[in-house]
């Protein structure tokens, strides 16, 4: 017998050659590079779709805090004050805070400081930024002391406002020779003596708001980041509260009313040094007395730098008192800005005048 064997090749395997691996190595580097390419410009493009989405909220903002304030100015509830109250023979200082202080200011719902100096900023106003302007509006809460959600209590040492409403033959409120007596400004409880159309019930009480608005060149401490400020009338004394960060610049115009019809007849950033026949000579505390709108001019910036960008606009906010174009920049630097604008009218003193 012949038996026949059969012998079975064992399987060979076979692997990358060097070569292979090399390509294969160049193409996988090739894809990842490309990937973190397009990743590193998706980063990029959307931090910054986020810088300009923050800038564009904050200029915003910042437009809106100031119009619903500057709307409000000279808002006393039932009083007018654009008729009955004297005139300062000087612009107040905005920083006092004695009752008495606070009644003789109180005729001027608005005051402006176009381009000030160090030296002529109100005291109360810390780490302003040169070249910027400041505002002050006078006014007070629309919500009545006591009512659901608004703020203050008696004798909590803020002032207060109390209109009179009591008209009667012989009473010492709305009957009165004397201004005074129309309205109680005070801190004292005892003060709020005034009355309603009954004569009986006692009128209602608001709280009284000093508010001046103003650039700072940092928003924390010294980080750098421009900021629109707030100094608020509380509890005898200033408190200084930022309101909107990478707000750069403030510019502003007034609305002045030379006829009595309360609409503006003249835009002018220096209301004191603005004349015209009501008025007389420069400075005239009744031009601050007759603005009736405001033209806002608001630069707002990107917090953080554009890495490859370099701004060299010119920005326009408004006009100068001489009537040029009051212009910035270009800043040459990394950083994006936009300016916003608006006019703003003030309902409580234009649409209280006498037509003629």
């Amino acid at each position: 017998m012949v038996i026949t064997v059969h012998h079975s090749r064992s399987s060979v395997q076979s692997g990358f050659s060097l070569i292979e691996l090399m390509v294969a190595l160049v193409i996988g580097f090739v894809i990842l590079l490309a990937l973190s390419a397009v990743f590193y410009t998706s980063t990029v493009s959307r931090k910054e779709t986020d810088r300009a989405a923050r800038q564009i909220e904050n200029g915003r903002y910042a437009m809106q805090v100031l119009a619903d304030d500057l709307r409000l100015a000279g808002y006393y509830a039932e009083f007018n004050s654009s008729l009955l109250t004297a005139t300062p023979a000087v612009k107040p200082d905005p920083c006092l805070t004695t009752v008495a202080d606070l009644n003789a200011a109180l005729p001027l719902h608005i005051q402006g400081y176009d381009n000030p100096t160090v030296a002529t900023i109100p005291t109360c106003v810390s780490d302003w930024k040169v070249g910027t302007d400041i505002v002050v509006v006078r006014r007070t809460e629309t919500c009545i002391r006591g009512a659901a959600n608004c703020e203050g209590a008696a004798n909590d040492g803020w002032a207060y406002f109390q209109a009179a409403l009591c008209a009667d033959v012989g009473s010492t409120e709305l009957a009165s020779a004397t201004v005074t007596d129309y309205f109680a400004l005070d801190t004292d409880e005892t003060k709020f003596n005034k009355h309603k159309r009954n004569c009986t019930a006692g009128a209602e009480i608001r709280r009284y708001r000093t508010e001046i608005y103003f650039i700072a060149n940092n928003d924390v401490g010294t980080d750098g980041i421009p900021t629109l400020k707030r100094a608020e009338l509380r509890n005898g004394t200033f408190t200084i509260v930022p309101m909107v960060e990478g707000i750069e610049n403030l510019q502003m115009e007034y609305g002045v009313d030379t006829n009595g019809d309360g609409s503006p007849d003249t835009f002018t950033a220096n209301p004191d040094a603005f004349t015209y026949a009501l008025c007389g000579t420069a400075p005239c505390m009744s031009t601050w007395r007759d603005v009736v709108s405001v033209r806002v001019n608001i630069l707002a910036r990107n917090t953080e730098v554009s890495p490859a960008f370099t701004d060299t606009r010119v920005y326009t906010l408004g006009k100068k008192a001489d009537g040029t174009d009051n212009t910035f920049g270009a800043f040459n630097d990394a950083i994006k800005r936009h300016a916003y604008d608006g006019q703003v009218r003030i309902n409580n003193v234009s649409a209280r005048r006498l037509v003629p």
